[in-house]
């Protein structure tokens, strides 16, 4: 952390007195020259605000302006107003992190750093008094009445009542006919009715408790009976009112209400609970079910009351169970349990279902092998993103040192789970389509990281700031490492194509003369010829030495930017803290259960790995889609999904320089990792993958490298740069969708 104290940290004042930033704050200042003249006034001395490259993480940025200690507490607003226009040195190049904790700022801080995973989620409960009032509602409980709650004709509401009202509303006048018919059943019929009504249109409508009077005994009973609902405030332990109290259980309609009447409303409320929470807008609805279900059926009918809500009548006597006003919220997309993104909650059923019906079901008799695949394919995503949410907690509660050995571990797990499984099933088959599907994969990552990513970033993030900016000097890092392990890779390629005979399937004379011009299909570098020579001799050695140079630079490059030269991502935690932040941490994942969920996930990956590659066969060999284009498409992108919203949250918070860094630091791990990964492991287990690539490979990722660095070349962008980054990614795919497949395929 800076302090006045720092050899070489020269502050001037740069601005008047602004409010600061909120918590989780980060900004980058553009230099402006100001090292001519001397320095002027020692109250004006404190940090600088960010000006023109601001890096928002988790959406509140900035360069936090507070006194050196000692300072007084007041300065000379004529001082400020005189070098407003000044910023200091310190500032050139630094990003001022606040948050609310300190685990939550090393997260912030390891986001910055070459060869950490970038995170945008919280690792740790944020303050209930810093979220905003849309956050603070999608926690809110189904019991609280507003002054003014608007018109219930909404579309979510017109929605609820198409999907769910409607036969809702009809089962309960079924079950009400029920329960008068046994005649000791009607005060719950009476109650049914009533509830069918609200259940066709709750919304202006409450379901009171109606004191009645009680024995002691039931009164005690009736002692904290609020519960928790959904993820809702904390409460105490709810018990059921009909067990308890002046011999209510022994009631005959209560019997009857408890085998006739009870479960089938329960399971049908169960079932519209678990259908809103995937629909995920629709969770108010799966609130109000899971309420009705755990407690309104379970109250004795009279002390429950169904009336509409009237303006006038607020606020109501009596406690107040059941009160909704909106089936649908569109921004629930933010809603998390226990950490963990609605929709990485979501998709984890998918991962269960996708294991058993892959193991269960071998030989394909309740599904096919394209709905298998496509299951394992869309299981990876929620994986991805728990094993991404355990690697950023484990580093953010660790130390340095454990940090980047998790990210160089378990960073391209992902990837080379299913890149490896891929190879040893081709292996077993003697199929090098398999082989070439992961080369079209890795190659697929390559573009669209570099492409696609910032490119999406760019435009998304333009659509709300006209410019951006971003840290330049970083960018370049990157793209130093881009073009070195680029050119790295494909250097064996290109040693076959100048030294490699070239052997052609099948040559016509299309002149009718010996001389003549030849048209030849199916053309190749044979590098067999020989018994192998040229292959043995030069080109394996140099594929080896290649995967030892290239891991080798991406050590230095570590060394590099957090070592000798940090300035380059210098990273100040701020001691200036927002009003009502809190200093201690409650994390959402500790560092033992975030170990447990990675190895999980690491597990549950490889079996899904192993389900993909096993029915990705019949696709490759019935589909009339170039393996290419699979490749590059499906099997390269859908695991780096996580990563790509990552990135666009970065963007939309007017962060690019994370944005970029997701898709670089991708793309640089590729390279520099995940190859000679593959390459070490071909040593130890024989397989059909050799670091040689086709033409399109060596052509679309070389020209997106140099396409990249020249767009990021002045450090700022804008979502017409970003358009012509997607576009080209877009004809690049065209190209690979059109080109045939490779040969032997």
């Amino acid at each position: 952390m800076a302090t006045d104290g720092e050899p070489g940290r020269r502050r001037r004042c740069c601005a008047q007195d602004t409010p600061a930033a909120p918590a989780g704050a980060a900004k980058v200042a553009d230099p402006r020259g100001d090292s001519d003249g001397p320095r002027r006034g020692s109250l004006c001395e404190r940090h600088c605000a960010a000006i023109n490259n601001a890096q928002a993480d988790l959406g509140e940025l900035g360069c936090h302006l507070h006194r050196p200690r000692g300072t007084p507490a007041t300065s000379t607003p004529s001082c400020c107003q005189q070098h407003s226009e000044e910023v200091c040195e310190s500032c050139v190049v630094k990003t001022t992190l606040t948050a609310e904790n300190a685990v939550e700022a090393n997260k912030l801080s390891n986001n910055y750093k070459f060869g950490f995973k970038k995170w945008k989620s919280h690792v740790t409960a944020r303050p209930w008094e810093d979220r905003s009032e849309i956050v603070k509602e999608l926690y809110s409980d189904l019991n609280i009445i507003r002054a003014s709650g608007g018109s219930s004709l909404t579309c979510g509401n017109v929605l609820y009542l198409l999907l769910f009202g409607w036969w809702l509303s009809l089962l309960y006048v079924l079950v009400a006919a029920v329960m008068f018919i046994t005649v000791m059943g009607a005060p719950y019929g009476r109650l049914c009715w009533d509830l069918a009504g609200y259940f066709l249109w709750p919304f202006g409508k409450v379901i009171q408790k109606v004191e009645v009077p009680k024995s002691p005994q039931a009164s005690e009973a009736s002692v904290g009976e609020s519960s928790a609902l959904l993820g809702g405030p904390t409460a105490l332990r709810w018990r059921p009112r009909c067990w308890v109290g002046t011999g209510y259980w022994h009631h005959a309609s209560t019997a009857v209400w408890l085998c006739l009447g009870y479960p089938l409303l329960a399971l049908a409320h169960g079932l519209v609970c678990v259908a809103a929470w995937l629909l995920i807008v629709l969770i108010p609805v799966a609130k109000l079910s899971a309420r009705a279900a755990s407690r309104v059926l379970l109250l004795p009918p009279r002390r429950l009351l169904v009336r509409r809500l009237r303006m006038t009548e607020v606020p109501l006597e009596g406690e107040v169970i059941l009160c909704c006003y909106r089936a649908a919220n569109p921004y629930y997309y933010k809603y998390a349990v226990d950490g963990i993104n609605v929709f990485a909650v979501n998709l984890l059923p998918l991962v269960l279902v996708t294991l058993v019906l892959g193991y269960v079901d071998s030989p394909n008799r309740l599904t096919g092998s394209a709905v298998k695949f496509t299951l394992a394919l869309l299981s990876i995503m929620p994986l991805s993103y728990y094993i991404g949410m355990a690697i950023a907690s484990i580093s953010a509660q660790s130390n340095f040192a454990v940090g980047a050995v998790v990210n160089a571990t378990f960073g391209s797990i992902t990837e080379l789970t299913f890149y490896i499984t891929a190879l040893i099933k081709g292996s077993r088959e003697g199929n090098r389509c398999y082989a070439e599907v992961v080369k079209s994969a890795l190659t697929g990552t390559l573009v669209g990281c570099v492409l696609f990513v910032p490119g999406l970033c760019m435009v998304i993030g333009g659509i709300r700031h006209q410019e951006q900016r971003f840290n330049s000097r970083s960018a370049g890092v990157s793209s130093a490492l881009l073009f070195l392990s680029v050119g790295g890779v494909f250097a064996p390629t290109l040693f076959s194509k100048v030294y490699g005979k070239l052997v052609c399937g099948e040559c016509h004379n299309v002149t009718q003369n010996p001389l003549g011009h030849y048209l030849c299909h199916n053309c190749h570098f044979d590098l067999m010829d020989n018994n192998g020579t040229l292959y043995y001799s030069h080109v394996q050695p140099l594929v080896y030495t290649v995967s030892i140079l290239l891991p080798a630079a991406y050590l230095i490059g570590l060394f590099f930017t957090l070592k000798t030269h940090t300035h380059i991502y210098d990273i100040h935690i701020s001691d200036c803290h927002m009003p009502g932040h809190h200093h201690s941490a409650v994390v959402h994942w500790s560092r033992w259960r975030a170990l447990v969920i990675l190895l999980l996930s690491t597990l549950c990956m490889s079996a899904c790995a192993d389900l993909a590659t096993e029915h990705i066969s019949p696709i490759l060999t019935n589909s009339t889609i170039s393996q290419y284009f699979i490749g590059v498409t499906v099997l390269a992108m859908v695991p780096e999904l996580p990563e790509i919203v990552n990135g666009i949250q970065f963007a939309l918070q007017n962060n690019l320089s994370l944005s970029i860094e997701i898709g670089n630091c991708i793309a640089v791990q590729v390279c520099m990792l995940q190859i000679p990964i593959l390459v070490l492991f071909t040593i130890f287990y024989p397989t059909n993958f050799t670091l040689i690539f086709s033409d399109l490979h060596v052509y679309a990722s070389m020209f997106s490298v140099v396409l990249m660095n020249y767009i990021f070349m002045d450090g700022k962008c804008d979502y017409f740069q970003g358009t012509v980054l997607v576009m080209v990614y877009f004809i690049l795919l065209a190209v690979y969708f059109f080109a045939p497949s490779p040969s032997g395929c």
